[in-house]
Order: structure tokens, then C-alpha cells, then sequence
């Protein structure tokens, strides 16, 4: 008799260990100045918190995460233990991914913009993950903890409950947002990069929401920039080059702050 790890399971722990490997890549590749949105001398003077306190917080809301994510399969769960025979087809499965997307999309941007625009929610709760001034990739989802609830967790089984995704496909699509979240924060804008190819949200456009010039813009997260056009708190930027190597993500010349 085979052991068979259930797809509920799956879902909660494989987009965690996702977070960490990819991340852990992009740590090893933080020595490419070249490449860099900003210097390692900048990440060490600008962020306002220590990498072990950053990996702490990490570690803590993922842990909420996956009780609220077995709790969520347990109550919306079948008696198959999350192994069973049904296929969707690759369009039912490609809606539920967009369906999710756009859910997540939106609760995001919501949400995000909402703890910006309330100065009790920012001083409180948001301010924490923009402690980190130059992103990096395992800083990813440094939050306060109930930040990751409001934002990530409810966002999270929100997208998955609207979607009509089965645990198994939601193995996919939290460890593609998990990857898509990352990349977001990896500080790096490395040649080739698909991400950077097929999102207009992508690292440079969460950089410039960091920076004291755009925090009341770029709210969007983690896919698409729709929310951000639609409401007027887009700011498009230019990528220049950085004196001593590396980019710098700026406001557009042409853009007019109202």
C-alpha cells in the first residue's frame, strides 16, 4: 500500500517551501551589481530591520497561513482525503486560474490601498513590511501578522473559493503567486526574466511603490496593474542606468503628479 500525501496538504506546504527555495536563489544571485535596482550598500543603510527579525516574521505568518489554509480544506473539503479522479479540462482550469487572479487582484489592491490611506492601519500594521526600503526576495512576506491575514491569507481563500478550483490545481496557482510574489520583491531585473517580459506588475513597478515618491501609488499586487489605471494611482516609471552599475526605477518624465 502506497503513502499518498493529500492535496490539501500539498497546497499548504509546497507554495511555503517554493517561497524559500526561489528566494534562496535570488539571495545567491544578490551580489550582481549589475543587475541590482539598488546597492548592497543601500539595502544594508535604508532598511529600517534586520534579515533575522525579516525571516521571524516570515516564518510566523506562514505558519498562520497554513492553519487557516487545513482549516479552510477541511471545512470545504470532500471524503477522499483531496484524491480523487476528477480532470478539469485545461479551459476550466485556465478560468479558475484567471478567475483567481483577478480575485486576488482586487482584494489586494483594495486592502493595500486602504492601510495606506488610513494613518492608524499604516502607523500600525502596514508601515512593518516598508521597513524594507530596497525589497528583497525572501522579504517578500514580511508583514505584520494581521496584515497577512487581511491581505494574503482571506485574500488567498477568497481567490481559491471564488475560483472553484480543486485543492489540487490550487497546489498551482499558490505556488505561481507565491513565485509572481517573490519576483515582485527580488530587487534584481535580471536579462530574460519572464516575469518582467509578461507583467506590466513586475519588480521595477513594486520598487517604485517602496520609495517615498510612490507610496501612494502602484498598489497593485501581485498580477496586474488594471486597479492602479482604473482609479489613477498608476505611476509609470523609466529604468535608467545607476552610476557605479545596477538600474534605478524612476518616475517617467512625463509623469504629472495631480
Amino acid at each position: 500500500m502506497g503513502f499518498e500525501i493529500s492535496d490539501e496538504l500539498l497546497g499548504t506546504f509546497v507554495p511555503i517551501l517554493i517561497y524559500w527555495a526561489y528566494s534562496g536563489i535570488y539571495a545567491l544571485l544578490g551580489s550582481l551589481e549589475n543587475y541590482r535596482l539598488h546597492s548592497k550598500k543601500e539595502e544594508d543603510e535604508k532598511n529600517l530591520v534586520s534579515k533575522g527579525t525579516v525571516v521571524k516574521g516570515v516564518l510566523l505568518q506562514q505558519t498562520l497561513q497554513a492553519m487557516v489554509a487545513l482549516l479552510l480544506f477541511t471545512v470545504t473539503g470532500s471524503d477522499d482525503g483531496g484524491i480523487g479522479d476528477s480532470k478539469p479540462s485545461l479551459i476550466v482550469l485556465a478560468r479558475q486560474f484567471v478567475t483567481a487572479m483577478l480575485v486576488l487582484d482586487t482584494w489586494q489592491y483594495f486592502m493595500h490601498r486602504y492601510m495606506h490611506h488610513n494613518k492608524f492601519l499604516y502607523k500600525h500594521i502596514h508601515s512593518q513590511h516598508h521597513r524594507l526600503v530596497v525589497p528583497y526576495a525572501f522579504g517578500a512576506l514580511y508583514n505584520h501578522p494581521v496584515e497577512g491575514l487581511l491581505l494574503d491569507t482571506i485574500g488567498g481563500a477568497l481567490s481559491f473559493l471564488l475560483s472553484g478550483m480543486s485543492p489540487r490545481a490550487s497546489i498551482f496557482f499558490f505556488s505561481f503567486a507565491t513565485i509572481k510574489t517573490v519576483d515582485d520583491h527580488c530587487g534584481l531585473w535580471l536579462p530574460g526574466n519572464l516575469f518582467h517580459l509578461l507583467f506590466r506588475n513586475n519588480t521595477a513597478y513594486h520598487d517604485v511603490h517602496h520609495q517615498l515618491y510612490g507610496s501612494k501609488y502602484n498598489f497593485s499586487q501581485p498580477f496586474f496593474v488594471m486597479w492602479d489605471r482604473i482609479l489613477g494611482t498608476y505611476m509609470p516609471y523609466s529604468l535608467d542606468k545607476r552610476a557605479g552599475g545596477g538600474f534605478e526605477a524612476r518616475p517617467s518624465k512625463d509623469y504629472k503628479d495631480d
